[in-house]
């Protein structure tokens, strides 16, 4: 049962006190959310419209397009609009709404990451078997499986912030709501809560990355007795993957893998998860794959006639 508060909203620091500093991030975020629905938005209609992206890998690139569109929503927008807002504010439940979302599209992105390097071992590791065993069915349970995990990773990180009590004037320094800065509002001990949330939040992170290393490790090791052109493929579909984990796995890493205490550089780091990956994601994976510039060159040829 939730403490009772006697906050309504929350004060957002956003990125600067200066409102032409702030206007002008706004400005950027506004260019940069634009890019990643356009770009992530044509990588799920052209898996959705192209005979030819029937892959397994390509029906997992729709879907973490899709959460990368979804998780940027979170928090871009609002960030957007309070630029031209004199008082930056957010309710408290909006506060805690913004908290869920922010972690069940942030964890299905894990759980999906995860998911893709299993089918990147299937296809290297036994092309043979690669059809069998990832049929439709299994890919369907896998992503299924991927939004359970976030769904399940955000519940419970909203059920202990939806504990605690906040009372007085409560500051957010911040451009959005998340745990570790939420918690430092709380008028209550919250150590337990917060090795409860570390541990949540942390358990998710170590588990995906063992699977992911445990998956490269083994993929790497196999490209032993692949051909010259084999190893080519291979290496540079790996390369793709390993760059947009790194992208999103260290800075993760970095502000829900230790205590809860809040930094100067958590806002900065920040973009690097919620707005740089879901940005260069298209670039990265997409749009230097042959398949999929062939998709799009008749996507377009179809628009144009």
């Amino acid at each position: 049962m939730a403490t009772p508060s006697n906050v309504t909203e929350i004060i957002l620091l956003g990125f600067s006190p200066n409102r032409e500093v702030q206007k002008t991030v706004s400005v950027l975020f506004l260019l940069m959310y634009m890019a990643i629905v356009l770009g992530n938005g044509l990588i799920v209609v052209m898996v959705m419209a192209s005979k030819g992206l029937t892959s397994p890998m390509y029906f997992f690139l729709s879907f973490l397009s899709f959460v990368e569109i979804c998780y940027c929503s979170v928090t871009a927008p609002k960030l957007i609009l309070d630029s031209f807002i004199e008082r930056q504010t957010i309710s408290l439940k909006g506060c805690i709404t913004q908290i869920f979302f922010l972690h069940f599209f942030g964890g299905t992105e894990i759980f999906l990451l995860t998911v893709m390097a299993y089918d990147r071992y299937v296809a290297i590791c036994k092309p043979l078997h690669y059809t069998v065993i990832m049929n439709r069915r299994v890919c369907g349970l896998l992503v299924g499986a991927a939004w359970s995990g976030g769904l399940l990773h955000s519940v419970g990180q909203t059920f202990l912030i939806f504990q605690l009590p906040f009372c007085g004037l409560k500051v957010l320094d911040h451009y959005f709501c998340d745990v570790h800065p939420v918690l430092k509002l709380a008028c209550s001990d919250t150590f337990l809560i917060g090795v409860l949330i570390i541990a949540n939040g942390g358990s998710i992170s170590v588990v995906s990355f063992m699977g992911l290393l445990a998956s490269y490790v083994v993929i790497l090791y196999s490209l032993r007795t692949q051909t010259s052109e084999g190893r080519r493929k291979a290496l540079s579909t790996c390369a793709s993957h390993i760059a947009v984990v790194s992208l999103f796995f260290i800075p993760c890493s970095f502000v829900y893998m230790r205590p809860c205490v809040t930094l100067p550089a958590d806002k900065i780091v920040a973009v690097f998860y919620t707005v740089v990956t879901p940005l260069l994601n298209p670039i990265i994976y997409s749009f230097r794959n042959a398949d999929m510039k062939n998709a799009m060159r008749r996507l377009m040829g179809r628009t144009v006639i």
